[in-house]
């Protein structure tokens, strides 16, 4: 019973960290990549902007968006009676 509950705790703590620690890091990456692509004030070299820094940072907040999309998805599902699936590519729905 110990080791299950054990286990069950180190799966929430390293859920907790990745997503809780990871997300908002994953977002300030792109706010300094965005910030670069714009060549402001933590442009390190003194050139006038990088695009690619720019689209390095709009990748960056679709994927932390996703995250919290598939995030709200799997909460939400969960009260009308549906789990989410990844079976497939997409997540879907399916009845419990």
């Amino acid at each position: 019973m110990f080791q299950l509950f054990g286990s069950a705790i180190g799966q929430v703590v390293a859920v907790s960290i990745v997503i809780g620690a990871g997300l908002p890091a994953l977002f300030a990456f792109g706010v300094r990549a965005l910030a670069q692509g714009a060549g402001g004030s933590a442009e390190v070299s003194g050139e006038a902007g990088k695009p690619m820094m720019k689209i390095v940072a709009w990748i960056t907040f679709a994927v932390v968006l996703a995250v919290i999309a598939i995030g709200l998805a799997i909460i939400i599902s969960s009260g009308f009676g549906y789990k989410v699936s990844f079976e497939h590519i997409f997540p879907t729905f399916i009845k419990k």
